[in-house]
């Protein structure tokens, strides 16, 4: 979009923040770049440039804004919507990929070599991977600055950064500050002395309608590795250097998030993770204004504009309950997926509420007896066929994966339906465009608004939704006023 001068000024002259994130405003006469939002007095016209990311203004010599933060806006909706090598590439450097494993793990994952991921991301984002990685380093940086009482060094290297002197230098040059000048600036929130203790703001795109998105989440809460409580919902997390625990609260204009993290250097990964789950770099503007040109659908819209897909933060996880799911109740699924994880989960520590578990890994789980499984022989059969192609890389659902691929690979493994593959691509893949025509719900109502309520009609019907078929989905669901998955639960 930011080659669209005439589309990106007027955004930033009307301080639009639905464009927030999409692109970056950099002005030659200062030497800042800021929000489209941003809420100062506006340049002139002449002395605007446009970047795709915050690592191309930064790379092009421009330091951060102090007053709209633009480095912590939402993210573009673009790496969600994709599915080709740069939407791979800018979701696993969210993932902290390069952080880890340098750009040549971040090439290999993505199977290219690591010069056309360079040029490809050059050539769309006007900076490299490792550009890109440092501009997050410095977002994760000023996060852990300003909202805990760590010494700078140990911030330095929990952000990623290889020296202490590495890390003041990218501080001083994003932000014009100092790192001790940073956390004096400071003002919102507390500080906490406690060591992976965070609180911070995630931000969204506003409309954002929590009722399904915290209802599911909370209707089919794994017990020990899920839960609702006090108004919020929590959950563990399996990440790279050891597990957390992670709360999440709908605010008016923000999600209020608490990490409890075994080691700090999983801080952006564990955010972004966060972020998927709740789908908070949608764009809701163009999925609202798509769908309500149906006018069967666009009451539903109406009644609950923003409405986000209900998402996973870990992509095995989801595709091994969506087996346990099949042809089941809700209740029962929880039953079984709890069952396993008391089995098989490893334990952690939840001072704060009443998680036990992480969900077991697809290597734990390859080793079950298919017996201890109560459940029908043919679904016992297909989650351990699942579990096998997951542990053995024969099926790859990270957030680098290929979307076709994935569901290619779905589609070969025995008692994995379309309806199954679909979901799991929904969810777990993120794939906006997922549909799953042959869902009782969605048939039932799609016959009470009039559309077409037989599988192929309806595919047929739903390519006027496109390519935003998965929230179509949600709102087809959320008919059924009656079901939890639909309400936000009590506090």
């Amino acid at each position: 979009m930011h080659t669209d001068t005439d589309r990106c000024l007027r955004a930033a002259q009307a301080k639009d923040a639905r464009f927030d994130g999409w692109f970056f405003v950099a002005v030659v006469t200062t030497g800042i770049y800021c929000r489209p939002s941003c809420p100062v007095v506006g340049p002139k016209a002449e002395n605007m440039r446009f970047h795709p990311s915050a690592a191309a203004a930064q790379q092009a010599g421009f330091r951060a804004c102090k007053r709209c933060r633009p480095d912590a806006s939402p993210g573009s909706p673009q790496w969600n919507e994709r599915a080709d090598l740069v939407a791979r590439a800018m979701r696993l450097i969210a993932d902290g990929v390069v952080d880890r494993d340098g750009v040549p793990g971040l090439a290999a994952r993505l199977g290219y070599s690591t010069r056309q991921v360079e040029r490809q991301l050059l050539a769309e984002l006007g900076a490299g991977p490792l550009a890109l990685a440092r501009a997050q380093r410095a977002q994760t940086a000023r996060l852990l600055i300003e909202t805990s009482a760590l010494p700078m060094a140990d911030i330095a290297f929990a952000a990623g950064f290889a020296s202490v002197r590495a890390f003041n230098e990218t501080v001083r040059e994003v932000f014009a500050l100092s790192p001790t000048e940073l956390r004096q600036r400071a003002t919102r929130g507390p500080r906490t002395s406690v060591p992976g203790a965070l609180t911070l703001r995630l931000p969204f795109r506003a409309p954002l309608c929590p009722d399904n998105l915290f209802g599911h989440l909370a209707a089919t809460a794994v017990p020990g590795v899920e839960e609702w409580r006090d108004g919020a919902y929590r959950r563990t997390l399996r990440l790279p250097y050891g597990p957390g625990v992670v709360t999440l609260s709908p605010r008016p204009d923000h999600i209020a998030c608490q990490l409890s993290l075994a080691d700090l250097r999983d801080l952006a990964g564990a955010i972004s993770r966060c972020r998927r789950l709740l789908d908070l770099d949608a764009d809701p503007t163009a999925v609202d204004d798509l769908l309500r040109t149906d006018l069967q659908l666009a009451p539903l819209v109406d009644k609950a504009p923003g409405r986000r897909v209900p998402r996973a933060v870990d992509a095995d996880e989801f595709a091994v309950r969506a087996v346990l799911g099949q042809q089941v109740s809700t209740a029962a699924a929880r039953t079984h997926a709890g069952r396993l994880v008391a089995a098989h989960g490893e334990p952690v520590e939840d001072p704060g509420g009443g998680l036990t578990h992480l969900f077991p890994s697809v290597q734990a789980l390859a080793g079950l007896d298919p017996e201890t499984l109560a459940m029908p022989r043919t679904r016992r059969a297909t989650l351990t066929g699942l579990v096998g192609a997951l542990a053995e890389g024969r099926v790859a659902l990270g957030v680098g994966s290929d979307w076709d691929d994935a569901r290619a690979a779905l589609g070969t493994l025995p008692g994995l339906g379309p309806w199954t593959v679909e979901v799991i691509a929904m969810r777990a893949l993120g794939d906006p465009d997922a549909f799953v025509p042959t869902d009782l719900g969605v048939r039932r109502a799609a016959a009470e608004l009039g559309l077409p309520a037989t599988p192929g009609a309806l595919t047929r019907h739903s390519a006027r939704w496109r390519p935003w078929r998965a929230y179509a989905v949600q709102h087809l669901w959320a008919t059924d006023a009656a079901h939890a998955i639909n309400r936000l639960p009590a506090a």
